[in-house]
């Protein structure tokens, strides 16, 4: 009934087998990955047509912990799963950022990962596990799919790495670094950390070692695949190059201009006026590839970005007429809001945030309720981001994955600055509201933080402060590497990369991009 195939390697000091064919097997890619005793389930589906009348890659990762996998039953009325935990969004996110941009461009057809805990073994965080479970399930799935990847985490105990560390070593005290870092065979795709105030060179060794340390297992998907892999889908992307060449012919000038606009609202309506310039002219001219809305749509943002990627590459100059290195005017404010504990305002350019901080007792601790058990957390950090800071109108509700994933990198950041319980034994609730936003708010929240809570007289170790950086890569090998980077820069760029610290370390990293991958 079953045909199984098995690929076993030691990793880390255990044992890490990859099997498909015996369990999902409607999906077209289903993996079970077992490493120690942690169990993880992940499929892959991908719609056989492409999604009508969009401009972007539908793809949706779900991580979802059981609370068998660990012999506990939900609490509640209901004794089962609801909502999924912040742990589950922010792994569904650490999932979805390295295996995004390796999909053949211009895929439009809806793909969904899902990845499931089944066991865990209270030693392995699941995490890991699911990352390369779900890219091997790609792999195996025939999707136009540029992987596999791998992924590590890596600790710094007593001046050495660490591979996958477990989770007492993470916690221990001894332990400086927590960094997860996602890579091809080639290059490093993503970076997550928490870091106890690091030297840049230490940071970037944890990046190499874990991509070093990561190729094994990319191997043992390769082997995997040979044996058990569907044959690929035959797709060929549109193409679009008449019609961007078209475009660029009409409007190349106008976008130009428009992107010589420093402020950000003129600039958008600039934007907006010569996409419907270009609209215009194909409709007199009864162009039908021009008058498809997603195919028009797609390659006008090709002729944007490459106007905007020329501009900086040639001349030097970003869109609000900085240099590549300049960071944009910064005002700082405190003590603004009357009765709050702490308070602050941090602007940026046109990015700002207000953050407030509480203080409480220990009645006021969170009880986090994980697979590995229950505890309590003094620190807090909500980062909400309503659609006035971009000028738009929006639907206002509960946090989404984007506003989750920016609150925990600012919590990051922090944390490792905070006084201990026995020199501060209060609880701190940071509360970030993004009230404008043109580029690296999670960033501004990290600076408005350490404002606030030295407002409200929290012992802060050291302050700390945050960046993000941009990169623009061309396929020549032409780049720059930006300082300080704006939403246009993110948008269009290739690389969003954010570092907190102190003047003396790191104590947090992130960074996502949208090639495939970036060398040493």
């Amino acid at each position: 009934m079953f045909d199984i195939k098995r690929k076993t390697i030691e990793w880390g000091g255990r044992s890490l087998t990859l099997e498909t064919g015996r369990i999902a097997r409607q999906a077209d890619g289903s993996v079970l990955a077992t490493y120690g005793e942690t169990v993880v389930l992940a499929t892959v589906v991908a719609a056989k047509t492409p999604k009508a009348g969009i401009d972007f890659f539908p793809l949706t990762v779900n991580y979802q912990e059981k609370t068998f996998a660990a012999g506990k039953i939900p609490g509640g009325f209901f004794k089962r799963e609801g909502r999924p935990s912040e742990k589950e969004t922010l792994t569904s996110r650490l999932i979805d950022r390295p295996i995004r941009p390796l999909f053949v461009k211009g895929f439009k057809n809806e793909v969904q990962v899902v990845v499931t805990v089944l066991a865990h073994d209270l030693e392995n965080d699941p995490d890991i596990v699911a990352m390369v479970a779900a890219s091997a399930a790609l792999t195996l799935s025939g999707a136009p799919f540029m992987g596999p990847i791998g992924g590590a985490r890596v600790g710094y105990i007593d001046g050495e790495y660490v591979l996958n560390p477990t989770l007492d070593q993470v916690k221990s005290a001894d332990n400086r670094m927590d960094l997860i870092v996602a890579g091809t065979a080639d290059a490093v795709m993503m970076v997550e950390s928490e870091i106890q105030e690091l030297a840049e060179d230490i940071v970037l060794g944890g990046v190499t070692f874990a991509h070093k340390h990561m190729q094994p297992v990319i191997d043992a998907i390769v082997e995997l695949a040979d044996h058990a892999a569907k044959e690929p889908v035959d797709f060929q992307p549109t193409d679009l190059d008449a019609l961007t060449v078209a475009i660029a012919l009409n409007v190349k000038d106008d976008l130009l201009a428009a992107y010589r606009l420093t402020a950000k609202a003129e600039r958008h309506e600039a934007v907006q006026v010569a996409k419907a310039k270009a609209k215009a002219h194909f409709a007199e001219v009864q162009d039908e590839a021009g008058m498809d809305p997603a195919k028009f749509s797609s390659a006008f943002k090709e002729v944007e970005a490459a106007v905007l990627r020329r501009d900086i590459i040639d001349n030097k100059h970003r869109v609000d007429g900085r240099d590549l290195t300049t960071v944009r005017a910064i005002e700082s404010e405190v003590g603004i809001l009357p009765r709050a504990h702490g308070s602050a305002l941090f602007t940026r350019g046109e990015t700002q945030a207000l953050v407030v901080a509480t203080l409480g007792t220990g009645d006021d601790e969170q009880f986090i309720d994980a697979l590995e058990g229950t505890y309590k957390e003094k620190f807090l950090l909500h980062y909400n981001f309503p659609p006035y800071s971009v000028g738009e109108t929006g639907r206002m509700g509960s946090p989404g994955r984007r506003e989750i994933g920016h609150g925990k990198l600012a919590w990051r950041a922090l944390r490792p600055m905070l006084p201990t319980p026995e020199e501060f034994p209060y609880t701190m609730r940071l509360v970030s509201e993004i009230t404008e936003s043109n580029g690296s708010s999670s960033m501004a929240s990290v600076c408005g933080g350490s404002l606030a809570l030295m407002d409200a007289g929290v012992p802060l170790k050291k302050p700390v402060s945050g960046v993000a950086m941009g990169l623009i890569l061309e396929p020549s090998g032409e780049f720059a590497i930006l300082t300080d980077i704006l939403g246009d820069e993110d948008h269009l760029g290739d690389m969003d990369f954010k570092v907190a610290g102190t003047a003396d370390g790191i104590t947090s990293l992130q960074m996502d991009i949208k090639i495939p991958g970036i060398t040493e």
